[in-house]
């Protein structure tokens, strides 16, 4: 995405929950150099995996298909379980219910799952690519990108103008970090630069780039103020930044107490 300059603008903008990206098989939690040099997180995603795909299993058969003795199973489920990737429950009994209690089985739970290759992705690209098509193009998609923006706007608003102007790009870093961006700022020459390590959506973003540009008018309208998107994730940078100039106090003077939308 090209270097782009955008000001303040003179609406709120309108967010359906964020789009996920879960690309491949992810690692739960992180591994230890003991981990890694064993194997045991290797064998603790086969064990996952298993349960993915033979669905709810005891130890027992999953120390069958995996060649594993059931101590090694019981030790990778433990701590799958304390991740939160699986969970113990009893087993559905289907029919008449034979004497004794019913076999306790392992299933995956909603985190383990979204662990796993997902759809998500290709989800949004199609949907974007629907709405171009059938709803007005481009403009139509930016229109979504603005709606999108909308249902987190109040939570950055409260966070921006609760504090003094010098604060807002830290107040805004933190905010987009509780929504999963790992956001910082950090002082630069005549400004500051918002710096965002993580990006929901970069894979749709590649494709339409109107999701960023709606972000990042949004930012000139919270912040009051110009603001210029540096680089992009989804353009391949490593980082999502954007330059948010030093506000002068004449101009937080024109601004403070007044809600920008």
């Amino acid at each position: 995405m090209t270097q782009r300059t955008v000001g303040p603008i003179g609406r709120g903008l309108p967010v359906p929950d964020e789009l996920r990206n879960n690309g491949v098989v992810k690692n739960v939690g992180e591994a230890s150099h003991e981990e890694l040099a064993t194997g045991e997180r290797s064998t603790r995603n086969r064990v996952a995996r298993s349960i993915l795909d033979h669905g709810p299993s005891t130890v027992a058969e999953l120390a069958e298909r995996l060649g594993l003795t059931q101590a090694a199973v019981r030790r990778h489920l433990d701590t799958l379980a304390a991740d939160n990737v699986v969970e113990a429950r009893e087993r559905r009994v289907y029919g008449a219910r034979t004497r004794g209690r019913p076999a306790k089985v392992f299933a995956l739970t909603d985190c383990g799952r979204d662990a796993f290759d997902q759809s998500y992705d290709k989800l949004a690209v199609d949907a974007l690519r629907w709405i171009g098509e059938r709803e007005g193009g481009s403009e139509a998609i930016a229109a979504f990108a603005r709606a999108r923006i909308a249902a987190q706007a109040e939570t950055y608003r409260r966070a921006v103008e609760g504090v003094a102007p010098e604060e807002r790009t830290e107040a805004l870093a933190k905010a987009l970090s509780a929504d999963g961006y790992a956001a910082t700022a950090r002082s630069a020459p005549v400004g500051e630069q918002l710096c965002q390590h993580h990006c929901p959506v970069a894979h749709a973003a590649e494709q339409f780039p109107q999701l960023c540009e709606a972000e990042t008018e949004f930012f000139a309208e919270l912040l009051g103020t110009h603001v210029q998107r540096l680089a992009t994730i989804a353009h391949g940078d490593g980082v999502c930044t954007t330059f948010i100039p030093k506000i002068s106090h004449h101009a937080s003077e024109s601004t403070s107490g007044r809600n920008p939308a």
